[in-house]
């Protein structure tokens, strides 16, 4: 018998779809539209958006919010049987505390070639000589994911133009 855990596509359409709300609430504030949720037994157990510049605080990505938040409902800093969804490929900060925390599994929508550290620039969750590896699932909602960030990121170029021909 296989044992491979069975990948539900639509759930993981669904799922993304609940990362794309939170990143679109990062987007709302300001903040780089980065949304994650963490799912346990088909249920959301933890949401959080990226919250850098409200809380001043590097750390502050989405990801890690999440599963902070993630760990206070499980009652324990290991989620080894919870799935991250996510909308851009996690950075080597989030992707260590995603190995530490032992999840099983993530998911996210935009890859990210230059920083990414699931597979885009460098793969840390599946790090050979790490204590953990993590499945990985890519693209899903790949074309949503990409676009908000893209146009948030057009924006902030647009305003920062704008601002420095006021300046001249």
């Amino acid at each position: 018998m296989d044992d491979e855990p069975i990948i539900d596509l639509q759930s993981d359409h669904y799922f993304m779809g609940e990362a794309l709300r939170q990143a679109a609430k990062a987007y709302a504030a300001e903040e780089v539209p980065v949304g994650a949720v963490v799912v346990r037994a088909g249920r959301i157990i933890a949401r959080a958006s990226n919250q850098v510049e409200l809380l001043k605080d590097a750390t502050a990505h989405a990801e890690m919010l999440v599963l902070t938040a993630a760990q206070q409902v499980a009652g324990d800093w290991r989620l080894t049987d919870c799935t991250l969804y996510v909308t851009k490929e996690p950075c080597p900060m989030c992707a260590g505390a995603i190995v530490h925390t032992r999840l099983e599994r993530v998911v996210f929508g935009a890859g990210d070639p230059k920083g990414g550290a699931a597979g885009g620039a460098m793969n840390l969750l599946q790090f050979p000589t790490l204590n953990h590896q993590c499945a990985i699932t890519s693209g899903v909602r790949e074309v949503e994911s990409r676009t908000l960030l893209q146009t948030f990121f057009a924006e902030q170029r647009e305003k920062k133009k704008a601002e420095e021909g006021k300046n001249n």
